[in-house]
């Protein structure tokens, strides 16, 4: 698996999934698809969207990784996630077929989760990457809309040394005849999508050249956002709780994609406000700015990128506080060295391993934080991270716990459990 053993589980060709899902009897070829790539914000996307289609009443599919908690979080129908049975009934019932296919974790969660949409008879389903596009294996679909979020440096190793690679790679889910919304623009990768787009003969668009949206306020744990309706020409308010630099766009971008749906797909402004509103309630999205605690303020987040980094401290602002406390782990193919000079200087950390075989070993990591002159205490596991930091940070401080998605994935069951012994 990708997600514990790194780039050694990719397998760089479709054929594999397309042989599986052939198996299947093609259950992508059943379904309605949204697809969504991107470096950042595309989970954050694909659950408002899949949020906004519930809300509307749609039994709406929702796949996307890596999952948190659970596996079976990775496909959910209206929020719900897929059942122990159906996990175990699928890989009984297609084991002769895995065995002799010999897919990746990866690629079997990917057919297992269209059997499974097909199975409830979803009526549209919003597909997130894995990872880059043109060869992830959710691109077999042929889906009504295409959307690119962002392009970051983020797995340099597999998409490219440069961002027109990596755009290049991302663009691979814009096909023939298909519109593609691209959530920000970037005049360095701006070609890329224009040429990919004329090549394939389709229609391509910036979200911010279909909807302009303003921000009314931001708090830690609320955004508040106004746009202009294409419905009835009026200034309406949208409230999240979703936060911080990259959920501007990434509400602009969902917007933007259910204008162009509005004719197939039409969504009132009050679903797409209750969608937008409770998206953790109506999808069970996690872990990307999750505030689990006021006092002090506590923040989860899955930053593991330059990027992700830079939008997690300009939306908390740590320098505003007097204590600061940073949970860290990272995983051992990712140099974290573009990361630290984002940190804030003044805070303690807190070094982990996420329970992982690619974790990064925290005597590695605490001699990149050396070298950054940052100070760091070695914790070892993510447990004793959390916990430390949270004995020794005041209530009016501030811990951030970030670094990869591990550490998240290991952090919240963590807190869930202690907040629900402190209630």
């Amino acid at each position: 698996m990708f997600q514990r053993i790194g780039p050694a589980a990719i397998k760089k060709d479709l054929t594999n999934t397309i042989a599986l899902c052939e198996a299947l009897g093609n259950p992508q070829d059943q379904l309605t698809c949204i697809h969504i790539a991107g470096t950042n914000g595309k989970g954050s996307v694909a659950n408002m969207l899949s949020a906004v289609m519930t809300a509307s009443g749609r039994k709406t599919g929702l796949y996307t990784s890596p999952h948190l908690i659970d596996f079976r979080g990775r496909i959910r129908v209206d929020g719900v996630p897929c059942s122990e049975v159906f996990v175990v009934d699928f890989v009984d019932t297609w084991k002769d077929q895995i065995k002799s296919i010999q897919p990746s974790f990866f690629e079997i969660t990917v057919a297992m989760a269209f059997a499974y949409f097909r199975e409830k008879q979803c009526d549209i389903c919003i597909i997130e990457t894995g990872l880059g596009g043109r060869l992830d294996s959710t691109n077999i679909i042929q889906p009504v809309i295409s959307v690119i979020t962002n392009i970051g440096w983020d797995h340099m190793a597999l998409l490219g040394d440069t961002l027109p690679q990596i755009a290049g790679e991302k663009a691979g889910i814009i096909k023939s005849g298909i519109p593609v919304v691209i959530g920000e623009y970037q005049s360095d990768v701006e070609q890329v999508f224009r040429q990919k787009a004329a090549s394939e003969d389709t229609s391509l668009f910036y979200a911010r050249e279909l909807v302009s949206i303003d921000v009314v306020s931001q708090d830690p744990g609320q955004l508040k956002i106004a746009y202009t309706s294409w419905l009835d020409e009026q200034v309406h308010e949208l409230s999240s709780s979703l936060w911080g630099k990259f959920q501007h766009a990434n509400i602009n971008t969902v917007l933007a994609t259910l204008k162009l749906l509005q004719h197939e797909w039409p969504v009132s402004d009050d679903a797409l406000s209750q969608g937008i509103a409770h998206v953790h309630l109506l999808t069970g999205f996690r872990g990307r700015m999750e505030v689990l605690g006021t006092s002090p303020l506590l923040v989860v987040d899955c930053a593991h990128n330059k990027d992700g980094i830079a939008a997690l401290m300009e939306a908390v602002e740590p320098d505003t506080f007097e204590q600061v406390h940073v949970v860290f782990g990272a995983v051992q193919d990712k140099d974290v060295t573009p990361l630290l000079p984002l940190l804030p200087r003044h805070a303690s950390y807190f070094l982990c391993r996420p329970d992982i075989p690619r974790g990064m070993q925290v005597d590695q990591l605490a001699q990149a934080f050396q070298h950054a002159e940052l100070s760091a205490v070695i914790c070892g596991s993510v447990d004793n991270a959390v916990q430390q930091a949270i004995t020794d940070v005041g209530t009016a401080g501030l811990i951030l716990i970030c670094g990869s998605i591990f550490v998240a994935a290991e952090a919240l069951p963590l807190l869930d459990k202690k907040k629900t012994y402190e209630e």
